[in-house]
């Protein structure tokens, strides 16, 4: 089992930057492939971008954060980070942080991973 937990959220300005934290329990951590999604008011869960674990240190990226966000981790720290730069209105929504062990036609997808966090909110706005 395990348990994830993020902090990190809050109130940004459009512009502005936040790096988001998630931290987890166990001790196989850096087995884990790491995955960010987030969810908009009235809108579907979405992929934002993931890390694969077992050093192989392969990044995937959504089309609308490439550029912007990047993901990295800790694994002394059992932490991974989504450091979020140039947030826009558009990104505002809650952040979850997942691990699992998704193959490659699933790690954009919720299926991809087993264990998800409660999720720390993000406001972009003036």
């Amino acid at each position: 089992q395990v348990q994830l937990v993020e902090s990190g959220g809050g109130l940004v300005q459009p512009g502005g930057s936040l790096r988001l934290s998630c931290v987890a329990s166990g001790d196989t951590f850096s087995q884990y492939t790491v995955g960010w999604f987030r969810q908009a008011p009235g809108k579907e869960r979405e992929f934002v971008g993931a890390l694969r674990g077992r050093a192989q240190n392969t990044y995937f990226y959504a089309d609308s954060v490439k550029g912007r966000f990047t993901i990295s981790r800790d694994n002394a720290k059992n932490t991974a980070y989504l450091q979020m730069n140039r947030l826009n209105p558009e990104d505002t929504a809650l952040y979850y942080c997942a691990t699992g062990f998704p193959i490659l036609s699933t790690i954009r997808t919720e299926t991809g991973y087993r264990y998800w966090g409660q999720g720390t909110q993000v406001t972009v706005s003036s």
